[in-house]
């Protein structure tokens, strides 16, 4: 057992101090919670020893540190399960519990993606002295720096909990526009899909039963055009397709990670994908709604606008944007309003800044954003569906244009077979 002398405050915030005598430090934080005191400091009693806590050591045959953190690494939780954790820790802090209080019912809830430990360290820092937005910021592989900002602006103003909903509905609404994009996909990947695999089974399985049967007539020599560019294809693909594509694939794919990993080519590429025909337009209406909506979210929770567009610089995930919004950052600490940088960059469309420009003479910079976010989204929506309007015949004209020049091939000489037949 240890002495830790600890000073601490009732709910009315009468000061008290006193003597604990409990294995460790945590004890004693545990201890002052349950007695309804809140601790301002906790310390060891001088001459008395501390039980000290087991912690891993990297000898006697243990892996590095290193090591086991690259083991014990957790993924980021998904837009959804962010939503519904700031969702839950509101509506607990709602019905009246104290943040430490919630946190501990957080860590018994387990939510989907965050584990229940990540809630009990919260509770600890918290219990600790630290605010939430700094004990989320000791947890950043779990919390993003939006969340921390937002949280720490709830903080400042006295409004945690309404802070918290808007979170949630922040990420609800990200991860509604994500759903739409996966859910778009689906058709076209299943076409692509079956189609590949038809084409597989008729040059692999069907097409050299056909040669065999040319070969044995003494035909293939003679056989049409179409029919000799059939059997090529498919006498490649039997010798060197199967590896030799995937290897292709394969290096083309690792160096274009390798090249978008500099500077300079994650901008390049980011910026062909923008000046993509068709999918560019969705891609560009997704990135300024993010945009709108991500700072919206900012300066209506209190964030300053410096702060908030470099938070939003960081989340947006193109970099010609993030370009285009550090650029505004520097020229805002120069004094210069939000709307004339923005047009500057020549990225933003004028829709975007005529509306900023209206919410910067009207003191209302926020709405304006959300105004254009929602108006971004519902544009989206559109060209979403415009876009599978247009892949869907696509790709099946593709795949049909492949697969008949297939059967072409065969059925011309099937047909130089049977008039060979006859005029015999």
């Amino acid at each position: 057992m240890a002495q830790f002398v600890y000073k601490a405050r009732r709910r009315t915030g009468e000061p008290v101090e006193g003597v604990l005598d409990v294995l460790d430090r945590s004890t004693a934080l545990v201890q002052l919670e349950k007695q309804g005191l809140f601790p301002v400091t906790v310390t060891a009693a001088k001459g008395s020893r501390v039980t000290q806590e087991a912690r891993p050591s990297e000898s006697a045959g243990k892996l590095p540190a290193s090591f086991r953190n690259l083991f014990k690494a957790r993924r980021r939780p998904k837009l959804q399960e962010l939503a519904t954790y700031t969702q839950q820790l509101a509506n607990l802090l709602r019905a009246g519990m104290p943040l430490t209080m919630a946190l501990n019912s957080m860590g018994s809830l387990s939510a989907k993606g965050i584990p229940g430990t990540v809630s009990q360290q919260l509770r600890q820092d918290v219990i600790e002295g630290r605010g939430l937005s700094d004990a989320m910021a000791r947890q950043s592989e779990t919390f993003p720096e939006l969340v921390i900002n937002m949280v720490r602006a709830g903080e400042q103003s006295g409004a945690l909990e309404e802070v918290l909903r808007r979170l949630a509905a922040h990420y609800e609404r990200f991860a509604e526009v994500q759903t739409k994009f996966k859910s778009a996909m689906i058709y076209p990947l299943f076409v692509c899909f079956f189609g590949l695999v038809l084409i597989v089974f008729f040059t692999a399985v069907m097409l050299p039963k056909f040669t065999e049967f040319f070969e044995s007539m003494q035909l293939k020599d003679g056989l049409p055009l179409a029919t000799r560019i059939v059997i090529q294809v498919s006498d490649f693909m039997k010798l060197y397709g199967w590896w030799l594509i995937p290897l292709v694939g394969g290096v083309f794919y690792l160096l274009l990670i390798r090249y978008r990993a500099t500077p300079a080519g994650r901008r390049r590429t980011d910026a062909i994908r923008l000046r993509l025909p068709v999918f560019g337009h969705v891609m560009r209406l997704n990135l300024f709604a993010q945009f709108a909506r991500i700072l919206s979210t900012l300066l209506a929770n209190g964030v300053p606008v410096l702060q908030a567009l470099k938070i939003t610089e960081q989340i947006i995930p193109n970099a010609v944007i993030r370009d285009a919004v550090e650029k505004t950052r520097e020229a805002v600490t120069d004094g210069k309003t939000l709307a004339q940088p923005l047009a500057k960059s020549g990225v933003f469309p004028q829709l975007m800044i005529d509306l900023i420009r209206i919410g910067e003479e009207t003191g209302d910079v926020p709405a304006a954003l959300l105004n254009i976010a929602e108006t971004y989204e519902s544009d989206l929506n559109i060209a979403l569906k415009a876009v599978m309007n247009l892949i869907e015949p696509a790709l099946i004209v593709g795949l049909a244009v492949i697969i008949g020049g297939l059967l072409v091939g065969v059925m011309q000489a099937m047909f130089a077979i049977t008039q060979s037949i006859q005029m015999r």
